[in-house]
């Protein structure tokens, strides 16, 4: 069976994927790619339904008479040069929609549950105290620098800044990948992270692509969005540069959250290197070294021009370690879905309330050995 198919949805779909017709053509199944486009040739359904799967594209746009204009579903206040982003990717798009659907049956299981409406969620205004809204996170999380002081390194103060936003209510998604989808890697450069409000389930999402120093950033970045109530799409860092009035005061809140202003007057010492003293501040407080240059800039101890040439030579130090790969599934997933959501499904599930069908989607994989398996990993089967 052969299938009519308009040219222009054809391009459309490969520059949405950020793919050449050439490119796709190098495909088996869609050697004749160009001709679909010339009309020389038409696809079959089954040849259509493969282009869909290489473009992740929703079947049905194929048979519509236009493309279709697609736009980010929640607030979007990323920004280039201050100018808004369009044309989002499906590998973002995919990604809000799943955790847009596991935020919508968490607010049901939770309902359900009888678990009451998280009160610090919309309890702030852009109106409100900076300082007095980070103290205000850090007092929820008991997340404060003397807890942090008392571990081991930033990249275990991060851990356990999770565990406790994880703790009181925030379920806390970081992926690199579209759902469980290897071959599907995010962009740091495209987004960050996001928050999406909800009294009942609030929930974050950071791209795991990201160096570990700026995701920590990125969550106390996006918590800030939670306090506020704000649903949102980011791309910040400790340094930048935003207009948005939100943005903006996020960025303000989740530094002084993470490093407070006073206690690095304190500790600040002035008579030794940068690199000395990123090293000496970062320790102290358990943070990235790029926190600590946007907090050192704020305290008038660095100029502007002398913030973004130690930032870049810092991000290039950064990104030259070597990340490690790979993992435990089982240990990973809880990380990429937030233990909360992980463990509430499961259980949802081997109650019967929840269909296995429906779990595995949210999950991300389809073998009842593996939700087997991490249900004994989360300590919720045995």
């Amino acid at each position: 069976m052969y299938v009519d198919i308009k040219p222009d949805l054809i391009l459309w779909a490969c520059e949405r994927v950020g793919e050449s017709v050439d490119s796709l053509t190098q495909k088996q199944p869609l050697h004749k790619l160009s001709e679909w486009i010339t009309g020389e040739t038409k696809p079959t359904l089954k040849q259509l339904e493969y282009f869909a799967k290489a473009t992740h594209t929703p079947f049905g746009y194929f048979f519509l008479p236009q493309p279709p204009k697609e736009s980010v579903p929640i607030p979007d206040l990323r920004t280039i040069g201050n100018k808004h982003i369009k044309s989002p990717s499906p590998d973002l798009l995919d990604t809000l929609y799943i955790c847009q659907q596991r935020q919508e049956w968490y607010q049901e299981f939770a309902r359900f549950m009888g678990e009451p409406s998280l009160p610090f969620v919309g309890s702030v205004s852009l109106q409100s105290d900076v300082i007095e809204v980070a103290q205000s996170i850090s007092n929820v999380l008991g997340f404060d620098v003397e807890e942090r002081r008392k571990m081991p390194t930033w990249t275990e103060a991060l851990r356990h800044f999770i565990t406790q936003a994880d703790s009181i209510g925030i379920m806390v998604m970081i992926s690199g990948i579209v759902g469980s989808n290897t071959h599907r890697p995010l962009n740091p450069h495209e987004f960050r992270g996001f928050a999406l409000s909800d009294k009942f389930a609030p929930l974050v999402f950071i791209n795991g692509k990201d160096t570990k120093a700026a995701q920590m950033f990125t969550l106390a970045h996006e918590l800030a969005h939670i306090w506020l109530g704000e649903t949102a799409l980011s791309d910040i860092g400790p340094i930048s540069s935003v207009s948005n009035d939100i943005e903006l005061w996020c960025n303000k809140v989740a530094a002084e959250l993470l490093v407070p202003l006073e206690n690095l007057n304190d500790f600040y010492r002035g008579d030794i290197s940068l690199r000395e003293e990123l090293d000496h501040l970062a320790k102290y407080f358990k943070v990235s070294t790029l926190v600590i240059l946007r907090r050192l800039y704020d305290a008038g101890k660095l100029s502007r021009d002398e913030l973004w040439a130690a930032h870049e030579a810092e991000l290039n130090r950064l990104l030259s370690i070597k990340k490690s790969s790979g993992g435990n599934f089982y240990l990973t997933l809880p990380v990429r879905v937030s233990k909360r959501f992980a463990r509430a499904l499961v259980c949802s599930t081997l109650e019967g309330q929840t269909l296995h069908r429906d779990a595995f989607r949210l999950l991300g994989f389809s073998k009842l050995s593996a939700f087997h398996e991490l249900g004994r990993q989360l300590g919720v089967l045995f």
